[in-house]
């Protein structure tokens, strides 16, 4: 009798197994019947109508898709290799799947082909300046664009910008000029501003006579410690030379 009947209950139980599902927290179920959309379901257990309904599993957690290394040329003619890395998540579970077949791989494409487009809008000290203002002028785009697929992405980073050799010698000589060129400026200020110093004291050395034979007499003293002799040396006044003179 049971060995009669066994074949029906392995039907139905596989039918009731097929038909029970659970999703996690961080998941959604897009269900068809009979091919129609029928609704978004989750997060818990999910019962389907066996043979009549399917499922498809989405996952609502951010992505993070690493974008190829593309061969770039910039608006100045310089070919640059750029990669970057795109964060983005589903935001409306149905459109994720009857819009798109893959919307993982369809936005992978569509960044790689952004990122070409917008590095070519700009030049190359332009491109290693302001990646922050690239950075998010390719999100702006790519949201934009993954809108209709229920993607929402949330950042773009551009992770490395390799220049040919020859541009990284050039580079590498115009960081050493402007370096040089600031260290000139520096020096030109230090001269200045020493220069108007002296020529203060100058001016207040020459119209207080007891302060100039005070500065006398410590240039003295320096003199004989630095030389440790015994020699004394006597200020001569500079007046005497201009009378002298006359």
């Amino acid at each position: 009798m049971l060995t009669t009947f066994l074949p029906f209950i392995i039907i139905i139980v596989f039918f009731l197994a097929s038909s029970i599902k659970i999703l996690d927290e961080y998941e959604r179920g897009v269900v068809f019947r009979l091919g129609k959309f029928t609704g978004v379901r989750g997060p818990g257990l999910i019962i389907l109508i066996p043979v009549l309904e399917k499922m498809r599993k989405v996952d609502l957690r951010v992505v993070t898709m690493d974008v190829p290394t593309q061969d770039i040329i910039t608006k100045d003619n310089v070919t640059v290799k750029v990669n970057g890395v795109v964060y983005f998540k589903v935001d409306s579970p149905k459109d994720a799947i009857i819009q798109v077949a893959n919307y993982i791989h369809a936005t992978a494409q569509i960044a790689q082909t952004t990122l070409r487009s917008v590095i070519g809008q700009y030049e190359l000290d332009e491109v290693l300046e302001k990646r922050d203002e690239i950075n998010g002028k390719l999100q702006v785009i790519l949201d934009e664009l993954t809108e209709p697929w229920g993607v929402k992405v949330t950042n773009v980073e551009l992770k490395a910008i390799d220049l040919p050799e020859d541009m990284q010698r050039v580079i590498a000589r115009q960081a050493e000029a402007e370096r040089e060129k600031r260290a000139k400026i520096i020096s030109a200020q230090g001269e200045l501003e020493a220069s108007q110093k002296l020529a203060e004291a100058a001016n207040i050395l020459g119209s207080q006579k007891e302060a100039i034979t005070l500065r006398y007499l410590d240039t003295m003293r320096e003199i004989s410690l630095n030389n440790g002799s015994s020699t004394t040396f006597f200020p001569i006044p500079v007046d005497i030379f201009k009378s002298l003179l006359k």
